[in-house]
């Protein structure tokens, strides 16, 4: 079920929040629990058993920890693994067996077909997250099931995160109050993200889409340039958008959910724009990779190791997908040219830094956004050499009109430009809960509703992770 869905926000929405604001507290986690797993299953019935497996085996693996303290590394290794095993099995099966076949003479190994659950590779890294903070002591055991089983499947951040720490809301789930404040922060901040996925991400994505779509020989190095800076923007609005109404939704319960973006592409370096992009991914990476594996304490090659292989399981995180790795380990290596001593000549140059991160995660694009190697090569051929490519029956005009041009320049507005200019003359303080952002709130949803009951092309990029 989506977010910005018409059976989400007028049947799904609305009766969950009201039945919840009406049952005592103690009743209310029982019964978000309930909507969380009807919301999960309403796309797919097969694998609640999956989420109900997860949950059982991270509760049972918490309470063997507390109860048995001379294995505690055992158990949780042991719990690890599994966790790992069940992702693995869904997600990397299938990659591992081309990868044989690749490498293997003779007639190879039969490929698997199962489908991915959604959110899988969320839900693990919560669940995973919980187990760990048990382990180190940074979080009591939880006893009671049914409130582990909230915290892994609650509906919100489920299906495309925020990835959510236990030790983070563990308290907000035994005890949480909703005042008027945070209930209508929490509607404001789901209406600018619903704008941001229907209004931006949903537009920009039909033009890079059917650009994305062409021939690779029909495809012009104007067409390239495009298609990519349409796609640099839609997936930002995309998973910023959910983030946005997953953090509003999660106000309107009572929960506070930490910020998963911040304006990532003013950044003036890779590795700033890994501290605003994603941030519950690259903060639960160096927490229980980077971090155990040494870290930075253990002389420069070891980090430079430690850094390569975080930012390996990053792109491998993403997808079962020889790209998504390659895209990883792309942002790992600027990650390192920084480390090594570009980042002292970025900090004299602000200007230079901007452009050189702007492009530096514009290209990077490419290689999240298409799979096979020669398509990465063959778009990267026209991005690099747009004059070589210049023949073709389409022109940049037949996927990109005035509306589109309008929505991508309110995208690049958006980007935090504008937010840090108003930032700076304090409107920001006056804007927030005033009468005209109320109006602005109110337009934007109309605006919204109207779009998707026009049936607006409605993807999400981040539901296959």
């Amino acid at each position: 079920m989506l977010f910005s869905s018409m059976i989400f926000l007028w049947l799904f929405l609305p009766v969950v929040f009201l039945v919840s604001r009406v049952l005592p507290p103690r009743g209310q986690n029982v019964f978000l629990l309930l909507a969380s797993l009807f919301f999960y299953a309403w796309g797919e019935p097969a694998y609640i058993l999956l989420m109900l497996l997860s949950i059982f085996l991270n509760w049972g693996g918490g309470m063997l920890l507390e109860r048995f303290p001379t294995v505690r590394k055992g158990i949780l290794w042991a719990d690890i693994v599994l966790n790992l095993t069940l992702l693995g099995y869904f997600k990397y099966l299938g990659l591992f067996a081309r990868t044989l076949n690749h490498l293997l003479p003779g007639e190879g190994v039969i490929v698997p077909q199962i489908a991915l659950p959604i959110g899988i590779s969320f839900f693990t890294f919560q669940a995973l997250s919980y187990v760990i903070d048990v382990y180190r002591g940074e979080c009591r055991v939880q006893h009671n099931l049914l409130s582990l089983a909230l915290y892994i499947s609650f509906f919100p951040q489920l299906i495309a995160g925020p990835i959510v720490k236990y030790k983070d809301v563990n308290d907000q789930i035994a005890e949480r109050t909703l005042s008027r404040e945070k209930l209508v922060s929490g509607i404001r901040r789901f209406i600018y993200g619903l704008a941001k996925k229907v209004l931006i991400s949903n537009v920009l994505a039909r033009s890079a889409d059917r650009i994305f779509a062409l021939d690779m020989g029909e495809l012009t190095g104007a067409l390239a340039w495009t298609a990519a800076f349409l796609y640099t923007f839609q997936i930002y609005y995309d998973f910023s958008g959910y983030s946005d109404m997953a953090i509003g939704l999660g106000r309107m319960f009572g929960f506070e959910f930490h910020e998963n973006f911040r304006y990532p592409y003013l950044s003036l370096s890779v590795r700033e724009f890994w501290r605003r992009w994603h941030i519950s991914l690259s903060t639960w990476f160096r927490e229980y990779v980077y971090i155990p594996l040494g870290g930075n304490r253990k002389g420069t090659f070891r980090t430079y190791v430690n850094l390569g292989l975080v930012f390996l399981l990053t792109g491998f995180w993403h997808g079962a997908s020889y790209n998504f790795i390659f895209w990883g380990l792309y942002h790992g290596v600027f990650s390192i040219a920084e480390r090594l001593g570009l980042s002292g000549f970025l900090e004299r140059h602000k200007v230079t830094a901007f452009c050189y991160t702007f492009l530096a995660v514009h290209f990077g694009w490419i290689l999240f956004r298409i799979e096979s190697m020669r398509g990465i090569l063959e778009f990267g051929k026209r991005i690099l050499l747009p004059w070589q490519h210049r023949v073709s029956h389409y022109s940049v005009w037949e996927f990109v009109n005035l509306h589109t041009l309008f929505i991508l320049l309110c995208a690049v507005s958006g980007m935090g430009i504008i937010q840090k200019y108003l930032a700076k003359r304090g409107w920001n303080e006056r804007w927030a809960g005033s009468l005209p952002e109320m109006v602005y709130c109110m337009a934007l949803l109309f605006f919204c509703i109207s779009a998707l009951a026009g049936n607006t092309y409605n993807p999400f990029i981040y539901f296959r992770f």
